[in-house]
């Protein structure tokens, strides 16, 4: 697959599943833009894709506030004059919490506003400028949207998966009518440093011994799907929720 000339946006993409998806863009050609919170995580990862020779473009920015979203497309259309793919993969789990014991109310907003709201801001935000190149949209979604089991103790987090899968469908569809396909990549249990960005003293290793397969996956087997996904391969695919969970779904607890 080559994407020589694309131009292709991640963010979330300093560490896990966005880092090691905007390494494997650039390894086959593409021109990126990381896009992440962490300054530290966004420059080192833009210092390892320049070694493939293209154009890298490193953006520190909060996605949860309208005005840095802004400023993505702004430093993004000035750059590269275009956009022909957009990977909205910046998420947060949060910490466990509970509906009936109140506790959901305590990171509801910003889990929404995080998971949910700002792929709806970035998606709306580049609409015009992926129209103009017919390009595509992934969203990284969770195994959790489908199977309650996997959210039960992350509600807020569940619920805005839920709606993520939602928004994709719905996009897709307000989308076909320009060229543009939108689809969403559900992954379960992925080695990333996302509990422990939250905060939890988790093993990622003891939750994949819980899959079918009983393995945790490697953060590029997924990049490897949302590649695939975008490449000239899955032109036919649009409105479609790829679950990559090593079987965790089919599991009872």
């Amino acid at each position: 697959m080559s994407f020589e000339n694309k131009v292709v946006l991640v963010t979330g993409s300093g560490s896990g599943i966005g880092e090691a998806t905007v390494k494997e863009f650039a390894k086959n050609g593409a021109n990126v833009i990381i896009v992440d919170i962490n300054n530290e995580r966004t420059e080192n990862v833009a210092e390892i894709c320049k070694q493939f020779g293209n154009k890298v473009l490193g953006i520190t920015a909060d996605v949860t506030k309208f005005e840095e979203a802004e400023n993505i497309l702004k430093e993004t259309i000035d750059t590269f004059g275009r956009l022909d793919i957009l990977i909205n993969n910046a998420g947060i789990l949060g910490q466990p919490s509970s509906i009936l014991q109140g506790t959901i109310l305590d990171q509801y907003d910003h889990i929404m506003n995080t998971n949910l709201r700002s792929v709806v801001v970035m998606t709306t935000l580049f609409a015009p400028h992926l129209i103009k190149t017919k390009g595509c949209i992934v969203n990284i979604s969770s195994v959790a949207s489908t199977d309650t089991r996997c959210g039960k103790a992350f509600p807020a987090c569940c619920i805005a998966k839920t709606g993520l899968d939602s928004f994709t469908r719905l996009s897709a569809l307000e989308f076909a009518s320009s060229g543009v396909r939108v689809n969403s990549v559900n992954p379960g249990p992925v080695r990333t440093n996302l509990m422990a960005d939250s905060g939890i003293s988790g093993d990622w290793e003891k939750v994949g011994e819980k899959t079918a397969l009983g393995k945790t996956a490697d953060p590029e087997e997924v990049a490897s799907l949302i590649v695939y996904v975008c490449s000239d391969r899955a032109t036919s695919i649009t409105g479609v929720t790829y679950v990559i969970d090593n079987g965790m779904a089919l599991i009872n607890h």
